[in-house]
């Protein structure tokens, strides 16, 4: 719908995404609107960026958030349209089924029945409560913890066996008076009692008991991870071997140091020695333990991002980059950056920066902030590099392996996010090299589209183990991919060989595995509703950045309200129509201020000093990276803008947890896109469950989406059942490839290599009276479906093959590799196709 905010007459307000002004304004003449769909602005055309020639210096890098889509109303430059509206298969209908009642392990996201449905109240704060039988009442409950927005629940039972209202009531007010010297003493022991009681209590019902269960893994695994993950312990665990704690209590990492776990919303963490893979820890009091049932549509995803971590961008981590930045070949992206680092054998600051910028203390700040995912981007190197690749191959690995376990230590759920392919998905810094796009398109499209869904078999295989599938929840197979570029018809289709591939790792069954998170390519989430109809858990993840098109000089308090409208409804219907539906990306910036915000050398729109078709100038962004600044009015118009937003979204991920200090000026200059920074300052909730309701406080739409999800977009009746028409409509592998030619002449791999397979972490227990020397630990093959038996993708003996970063605008190569045999004639005769021509944006 149109939104209706008023902003200063001065500048065009930028509606949201999903709004028929933004429509509106697409269509309009002016060569630079003041609209541009989700965060980017548009790229020229190949020829003009001469983007396979390096670049001079100082170059002007490809940003990360450069280009866009236009909406269904506006032009079509794409090469071809989208096939989901040529399918006419509808949803199958809904079908309940009984709620799994054992509540233990479990990925799968189960709906309760009809009449379940029908016992759910919705509390202030827009967390569903239970009100039904006692076993169910007990398993949905919000926990009795002390709360800020309503009070504790008084119709359900204490979770607490330590409560004495039933001993107080034995005795009456007659009975004689206990002496001084007996009350003092009994008070002593009874303290000593309750401290040791309540330590011990909750461990064992919320940790011993259902470790020792044997659905401690999950309800949809047929053995459980936590029992079989270790050899040798045919006895209970001895209540002494599993350290726990909550709010206030001291943790002790790996190196020996300590902090304090801060979490005032009854979360607490779990360190199981005899089983690393316990699964008892609860991130907080509302959200399920990873032994127990995520209920997707239900249960709220509130999320950062651990962006620049384990792929590095230059705006995030300044400090990696700001050595290199002017030398002869500057660092612009990780391709530069790792290049540099080996060439001066400095690839020890990139690991020291895995070590440091995100360890074991920010998962437990993640849980005490009140949030219960991290989406956590990583690159294809982490698995292998080949050729000339410069990266630093493998050592990504080892420190995601460290964030499962931090993440499951303190109850937190993973969604990985595979954010850097072979040939770049996108041509932005965060795909580790600007420049062209080299997936799905060009001479070097189809290969590195193989080689990338042998990526995405080797991660789906490691985290469909059962080790690890409680932890790791959700596959984003793909991060913002340009569909606008290589077109929506061969995003399709690979996004359909990918989804089958993770569905075939995690074994036969439906309700197995991850959640398979697609991006909407820039477009919007409407556009994927009955693509991929009766889909076994597969989520949309849309990017809704507000500040990458015109800039405004309207004050931060206009833009309170700006999500509630546009993105609510976008959310309210791809929820209805699609399936689970969040925000894997959003910020707080209204501007594209920040250091390196649009990549190296970049500029800024706000400042006109954007090369590419750089703006007028609206102000200065002094006032905007210098947070030091901000006074209270700033920062209470931003956390509203927060507020608004997560409401909004309803699911979400915030980009990103942390932001680097730069050398420079030894602070953080990117302050909109720091959530940690937001809590420290005041600009963030530090409690996200407050913003639920801010839209309709603000008097906007109070509609929120109506649980549960359908059964098929759950797990439950009718998922992984996706018509055969629609399987064999968009099959892969794609026919033609943009700016190149018929996919049966271009160059392709052989799937006949050798599988690269993640190792699992090592474990070295500590002997203690509980753990012995001898313990072992299984941390899993790597490999979780032995009948999954295809090779990798290689290059086939005696071909030729172009650069994979550079194969957009180069000649066939005449060597007889070409897909579907060879048609050798044909290729060598082959014209490239012109450029599609965007327009306006």
């Amino acid at each position: 719908m149109a939104s209706n905010h008023t902003f200063s007459q001065s500048i065009p307000y930028n509606s949201l995404p999903g709004s028929s002004a933004a429509a509106d304004q697409m269509d309009a003449a002016s060569p630079n609107p003041p609209y541009v769909d989700h965060h980017h602005s548009a790229p020229p055309s190949p020829g003009a960026l001469n983007i396979d020639d390096p670049p001079p210096v100082p170059a002007a890098p490809i940003p990360r958030f450069y280009g866009s889509a236009l909406r269904d109303s506006g032009p079509q430059p794409y090469p071809r349209d989208s096939y989901a509206s040529s399918i006419g298969t509808s949803h199958s209908p809904y079908a309940s089924s009984d709620v799994d009642r054992t509540y233990t392990g479990s990925i799968q996201a189960l709906n309760p029945t009809t009449e379940d449905l029908a016992n759910y109240t919705m509390s202030s704060r827009g967390d569903y409560q239970y009100a039904g039988s006692p076993l169910m009442r007990e398993s949905y409950r919000d926990e009795n913890d002390s709360d800020l927005f309503y009070p504790p629940q008084k119709n359900l039972p204490d979770p607490s066996p330590l409560a004495l209202s039933e001993k107080n009531a034995l005795y009456s007010p007659e009975k004689r008076r206990p002496s001084k010297k007996t009350l003092i003493v009994g008070a002593v022991i009874g303290g000593l009692l309750l401290l040791i009681l309540g330590v011990l209590v909750p461990v064992y019902f919320a940790v011993i008991r259902p470790h020792n269960s044997s659905t401690l893994a999950s309800s949809n695994h047929s053995s459980s991870s936590s029992s079989t993950a270790t050899s040798g312990a045919a006895s209970p665990t001895p209540i002494a071997a599993i350290i726990s704690g909550g709010d206030g209590s001291t943790v002790t990492t790996d190196d020996g140091s300590t902090f304090t776990y801060s979490n005032k919303f009854g979360g607490y963490w779990v360190q199981d020695p005899n089983n690393p893979f316990n699964n008892g820890a609860r991130a907080q009091s509302w959200s399920p333990a990873l032994n127990e049932t995520f209920r997707y549509g239900i249960d709220k995803i509130r999320g950062v991002n651990l962006g620049g971590w384990l792929v590095t961008e230059p705006f995030i981590v300044p400090s990696l980059y700001e050595t290199w930045v002017n030398t002869s070949t500057p660092a612009v992206d990780e391709w530069g950056l790792s290049a540099n680092m080996a060439a001066n054998n400095s690839f020890a600051d990139l690991e020291n920066h895995y070590a440091t910028f995100i360890t074991e203390q920010d998962f437990a700040e993640i849980a005490g902030a009140g949030l219960n995912f991290v989406r956590i981007p990583l690159a294809y190197w982490a698995i292998e590099t080949r050729g000339d690749e410069p990266f630093l191959a493998k050592t990504s690995w080892t420190y995601f392996l460290k964030a499962i376990e931090w993440a499951r230590k303190y109850g937190i759920r993973i969604n990985v996010d595979l954010h850097a392919v072979p040939g770049s998905q996108n041509g932005w810094n965060h795909s580790g090299k600007f420049g062209s796009i080299n997936f799905l398109n060009g001479v070097s499209g189809y290969f590195n589209a193989q080689r990338t869904l042998e990526y995405v078999r080797v991660i789906a295989e490691f985290i469909s183990q059962p080790q690890y599938s409680d932890v790791v929840v959700m596959f984003g197979i793909l991060n913002e991919p340009e569909a606008p570029i290589f077109g929506t018809e061969n995003l399709q289709r690979w996004y359909l060989e990918a989804y089958n591939i993770v569905r075939k790792a995690s074994g036969t069954g439906q309700g197995k595995g991850p959640y398979v998170s697609i991006h909407d390519g820039f477009l919007s989430p409407g556009n994927w509703v009955d693509v991929f109809p009766n889909a076994d858990r597969m989520a949309i993840d849309t990017h809704p950045y507000i500040c990458f098109g015109g800039q405004s000089a309207a004050p931060l308090s206009s833009y309170a309200a700006a999500p509630c409208d546009d993105w609510g409804s976008m959310m309210n219907d791809s929820l209805s129509n699609f399936g689970l539906s969040g925000a894997g990306e959003f910020s707080l910036a209204t501007n594209d201020c920040g250091l390196w915000v649009n990549g190296v050398f970049n500029g800024s729109r706000y400042e006109g000093t954007y090369p590419a078709n750089p703006p007028p100038a609206v102000g200065s962004c002094d006032q905007w990276n210098d947070w030091t600044t901000w006074n209270s009015g700033t920062k209470s118009a931003l956390k509203n803008f927060a507020m608004s937003s997560m409401d909004a979204l309803q699911n979400w991920f915030f980009w990103t947890w942390k932001i680097g200090n730069s050398t420079v000026t030894g602070k953080v200059e990117s302050p909109f896109w720091s959530y940690q920074l937001g809590l420290q300052q005041g600009w963030i909730p530090t409690d996200p469950r407050s913003a639920v309701g801010t839209c309709q406080k603000l008097g906007h739409s109070a509609d929120q989406f109506q649980p549960p999800l359908q059964s098929w977009q759950t797990g439950g009746a009718g998922a992984g059942n996706i018509p055969a028409s629609v399987q064999h409509a968009i099959q892969w592998p794609p026919t033609t490839m943009s700016f190149a030619t018929d996919v049966t002449l271009l160059p392709s791999y052989t799937p006949t290599g050798v599988n690269p397979t993640l190792p699992g972490p090592t474990f070295t227990p500590t002997p203690s009276a509980t753990v012995t020397a001898t313990t072992t630990v299984d941390p899993g093959s790597g490999w979780a479906n032995p009948q999954d038996t295809q090779g990798a993708y290689v290059e086939i003996t005696g071909c030729t093959y172009p650069d994979p970063w550079g194969g957009l605008l180069v000649p066939i190569p005449n060597a007889p590799c070409a897909a579907a045999g060879s048609k050798r004639g044909e290729a060598e005769a082959a014209l490239i196709t012109d450029a599609p021509v965007l327009t306006g944006r």
